[in-house]
């Protein structure tokens, strides 16, 4: 029996939204795509997108997920997207890290349960990290490294058309705005 599973974390300034339900082996994307907020279109909203790492794909439909530039990048433009990208990112790292902190004798300890309650486990933790945000009961926020923006090369893999449109016209045109002299970036 695998012992691991997957889950999607959807963090806000208020409260975290988890879905767990796949084994570890399944990767990233997928658990994304079985996702009732993927199923469903709950989130983001018109105009708001999702920050993702390299093991996802760039979508913009049904649910706006923007990733990192895959290296090397092209150009000074594609470079300061993936700098402000990871800076926006390391939010959610540190997140993790908080969410760790507080449940660290459940996190760094084998847990003594069966591995099929292990997800009752985290949603558990979730749900209680969301109650104690909600009293303002917030712990110091840990110094992170930075996340790592890893390439699964998820990109290799085709969409097709049920699977969402491509995201990658849109993470041009936010990449453009974030280079304060976008033309001269293209041309480096």
């Amino acid at each position: 029996m695998d012992a691991t599973f997957g889950f999607f974390l959807l963090l806000n300034h208020r409260r975290n939204h988890v879905y767990i339900g796949n084994t570890g082996s399944v990767h990233d994307a997928l658990v994304l795509r079985r996702s009732p907020m993927y199923k469903q279109v709950l989130y983001p909203p018109a105009g708001f997108f999702l920050l993702g790492d390299g093991g996802y794909h760039c979508l913009q439909h049904p649910v706006c997920m923007m990733t990192p530039y895959r290296q090397p990048v092209r150009n000074r433009v594609e470079q300061q997207y993936n700098r402000h990208h990871a800076k926006a990112r390391s939010i959610i790292e540190r997140s993790f890290g908080m969410l760790e902190t507080r449940w660290r004798s459940i996190f760094l300890w084998a847990l003594e349960i069966r591995p099929v309650f292990a997800p009752t486990v985290v949603a558990a933790c979730c749900i209680l990290h969301n109650i104690c945000k909600a009293a303002d009961d917030l712990l110091a926020e840990e110094v992170v490294d930075g996340p790592e923006d890893g390439d699964d090369g998820v990109e290799d893999m085709p969409l097709n058309a049920d699977q969402g449109l491509s995201g990658n016209n849109i993470r041009a045109r936010l990449a453009a705005q974030l280079c304060p002299c976008s033309t001269a970036c293209f041309s480096e």
